[in-house]
């Protein structure tokens, strides 16, 4: 069998079934990863307490940051990649692949060393409290050693989707799930010969189980000849060359702010909501556990849009980029208004869960839901849509209409109208934040020149 055929082609058969079958994997993948780092934090405050549980919050801000811009550039090659195979341009497909490994290992050693470093700075700059410190520092330090397994991990479980592999992805996060689970008890507490650690057992965990899957992972696709693999000569392109590299940073980045942005504008707004009290605080941040789940599909089918459509526009079928957009659109809203009706009939029970019998914060998340628990729709429509146009290589424009409507509409309507409606005019605003973000993408996807634009890396 040909490396081709391994992989399963975008280019070909009915488009929402192919979207469909290839986004479920992606979605299984997101719900692991939430599940994992909601187990890890489990462990955590059970077995070490309240600071410990807030010094690895603090460290996860800071990593955050530094996955979201990977994430940007994972995503580039992943257009590139699905590009190429659309092309059939097997070739061009592993010299990107080795471009961005070779990009991705010099990043990962780069924020290994300055993280160890200048992590007592970037604690400083959180502001993170005296009796946290020590332990965030040992937390957060351990998992900067691991930055190049993960960064690498990131990347070939990316370059898969863009070859059309979802799966194989899916299996390696089981793997990483598993095992971090397992050893963080152990690693903690200590078993036999194995010392306990404490919370820097937790980020050893971590570090272990990514450098073991991310092992698996590269056997995987030795063993099976999968197309992103390279040999003998083909290992020349490890080293990072000027072009792709390029592309790979000059459209990732714009991607990788844009989960930045997103998170800032949050941010932000929280300390509005926070000004209208703890109850307020607390419904807010039990739905935002709920909507999580909510948004999962949107960042599935998105992810599985953006390969599909990275393949039929590297293999000429604008025709079918069309169909893909559609299906894409019509799959995320199909699938997050039923889990966002599904939140919407049982908001009491599931709020319950979280808060205690009686407490009047159930009452204003419910209040919350109804008011814009409907717009992550239309937030998945805007990602769905975002999604094609960048595999095309168009990112600036969705880059500024991100800002228009998360920053920009939503700080104006938020803080001019607060004085005036109270908690209202917050979520009034994150309402005219999605509407916004979903007409301007629209208008940009029908009638924008994103088709002239080109991502080409060789």
């Amino acid at each position: 069998m040909s490396n081709i055929a391994r992989q399963r082609d975008l280019t070909q058969g009915p488009v929402a079934k192919t979207l469909f079958l290839f986004a479920l994997p992606s979605l299984g993948v997101n719900i692991l990863q939430s599940m994992n780092g909601s187990v890890n934090a489990v462990f955590v405050g059970r077995f070490l307490g309240e600071r410990a549980l807030a010094a690895t919050a603090n460290a996860n801000l800071i990593l955050f940051l530094l996955y979201s811009t990977m994430f940007g550039f994972a995503m580039a090659t992943t257009i590139l990649i699905g590009q190429a195979m659309g092309r059939r341009d097997i070739a061009d497909v592993r010299r990107t692949l080795g471009a961005a490994v070779g990009l991705f290992c010099c990043l990962g050693i780069a924020c290994a060393a300055l993280g160890w470093i200048f992590a007592p700075h970037l604690l400083h700059l959180l502001a993170t409290p005296a009796t946290a410190f020590p332990l965030a520092l040992t937390y957060l330090r351990v998992i900067f050693l691991g930055m190049p397994f993960a960064f690498l991990g990131v990347l070939l479980s990316s370059a898969m989707r863009g070859v059309g592999d979802a799966v194989t992805p899916l299996w390696n996060t089981i793997l990483t799930v598993g095992l971090d689970a397992g050893l963080n008890p152990i690693l903690i507490l200590g078993l036999g010969a194995i010392p306990a650690m404490g919370i820097a057992g937790s980020a050893l965990a971590t570090l272990l189980a990514t450098l073991i899957s991310l092992t698996v992972l590269v056997w995987q696709i030795y063993r099976r000849d999968i197309v992103i693999r390279l040999k003998g000569a083909e290992l020349r392109w490890l080293r990072p060359s000027r072009k792709p590299v390029g592309v790979i940073l000059r459209k990732g980045m714009p991607m990788g702010l844009s989960m930045i942005v997103m998170s800032l504008s949050s941010l932000v707004m929280i300390g509005l909501i926070n000004r209208e009290g703890v109850d307020m605080a607390a419904a807010y941040g039990v739905m935002t556990q709920l909507w999580s789940y909510a948004q999962m599909p949107a960042i599935a089918v998105g992810s599985a849009v953006s390969a599909m459509a990275a393949q039929n526009i590297g293999a000429g079928n604008w025709s079918r980029l069309n169909h893909v957009a559609w299906a894409g659109i019509g799959i995320n809203v199909a699938m997050s208004a039923t889990l966002l009706g599904l939140i919407t009939l049982a908001v009491h029970p599931l709020t319950g869960v979280f808060l205690p019998t009686g407490s009047p914060a159930i009452a204003l998340a419910a209040h919350i839901n109804l008011m814009i628990g409907w717009t992550f729709v239309l937030m998945g429509i805007s990602m769905v849509v975002g999604s094609v146009v960048r595999a095309n290589g168009a990112v600036i424009i969705p880059f500024i209409i991100l800002v228009l409507s998360a920053v920009v509409m939503r700080f104006v309507i938020g803080f001019s109208l607060y004085p005036h409606w109270g908690a209202d005019a917050i979520w009034a605003a994150f309402a005219a934040s999605a509407l916004t973000s979903a007409i301007l993408s629209l208008a940009y996807y029908l009638h924008g020149g994103w088709r002239h634009s080109r991502m080409v890396a060789g």
